[in-house]
């Protein structure tokens, strides 16, 4: 009974470890961090939204200390029941006008920003057209209008209008950028279109965010950002086939009977996996790992043992096969 009784001296502890744990994160997934024109309007929105909130606890918990304090019982004091203002019309006027004064404060601005941040700029000349294809657990990105197609890493030019088209293949996932807007839902047989925009070349971190099987937790990506003119350039790359060393054509064989039938390795090639055009250049294998020789060797040989619950069957290569195509994937690189 005693050691419970003296608990309360760790409140102090716990305080200060949550305010330092507020600290922890990364600037590149964050919400409350916009780095973009449609997290900032999203951002002013929760603002807004917590501000009302905020007015109306501290109206709430003003009046109520005022009432203990005004009315409470004093020494000697009779028990005289307060004068009671129940049948006010004019206290009922005021407390059914406010509510409704804050939430058209509240409303109008989010419907404005709704229509706003749910447009469709696919057929807008000034802005980029990207496809987004969730599949379990990986995401796939195809530019239509250039012509390639990518997954993993989706990349895109900074100050420009980013016109997403999203539908999945499998079951229901939900793409989020948190640092450029919020998310949306991947739904198989039906689109939903929405925009996003980035101020800053940087790398942001992409999540599922909705429960779609064993790995959701595992189903990342990253949206690279860069100048218009590294843009052009890496588009140009893209479309430019690599060259695969004469050390690396023994994988390369072993990958086209073994892995063609799923993996495409040019720009415009889709898929029951992802196209590994430009590999090599990515830093991270399935999404998650270090891109290392040792990585790939174990998504190769057993890839439920790193994303459980993917469609990725086991090949059954041998040791020195796997060998030869790990050095075949990190031939492919972009030029």
């Amino acid at each position: 009974m005693i050691r419970w009784q003296n608990l309360w001296r760790f409140i102090p502890l716990f305080g200060l470890m949550m305010l330092l744990l507020t600290g922890c994160g990364d600037q590149t997934i964050s919400a409350l961090k916009p780095r973009g024109p449609v997290a900032r309007d999203q951002l002013f929105l929760m603002k807004l939204s917590f501000g009302i909130m905020l007015l109306v606890v501290v109206v709430v918990f003003v009046l109520y200390l005022y009432v203990l304090v005004r009315f409470r019982k004093k020494k000697g004091d009779k028990d005289i029941i307060p004068k009671q203002v129940e049948g006010s019309h004019t206290l009922e006027i005021i407390w059914t006008v406010i509510p409704i004064i804050l939430l058209l404060i509240l409303a109008v601005p989010t419907v404005q920003y709704t229509f706003k941040l749910l447009e469709d700029h696919r057929d807008n000349k000034e802005a980029l057209h990207v496809k987004v294809t969730a599949h379990a657990f990986w995401w796939q990105f195809e530019y239509p209008e250039l012509g390639i197609a990518t997954a993993q890493d989706l990349v895109i030019p900074t100050n420009k209008k980013i016109a997403f088209e999203l539908t999945a293949s499998d079951v229901k996932h939900s793409f989020w950028v948190p640092s450029l807007g919020g998310k949306m839902d991947t739904n198989p047989g039906n689109t939903n279109v929405y925009y996003l925009q980035a101020d800053e070349v940087d790398v942001f971190k992409g999540k599922c965010a909705e429960l779609c099987g064993a790995s959701h937790s595992l189903m990342d990506f990253k949206v690279k950002s860069m100048d218009q003119a590294d843009f052009d350039q890496w588009v140009t790359k893209m479309k430019t086939p690599a060259s695969v060393p004469a050390d690396a054509q023994k994988g390369e064989q072993i990958f086209k009977d073994n892995c063609l039938s799923c993996h495409a390795v040019n720009a415009q090639g889709l898929g029951a996996g992802p196209n590994l055009n430009g590999f090599a250049s990515r830093e991270l294998v399935a999404g998650i790992l270090p891109h290392n020789d040792e990585s790939l060797k174990q998504w190769i040989s057993d890839p439920q043992s790193v994303k459980p619950g993917n469609k990725m069957p086991q090949v059954g290569l041998k040791d020195d096969q796997i060998n030869d195509v790990i050095k075949y994937l990190n031939s492919l690189k972009l030029k």
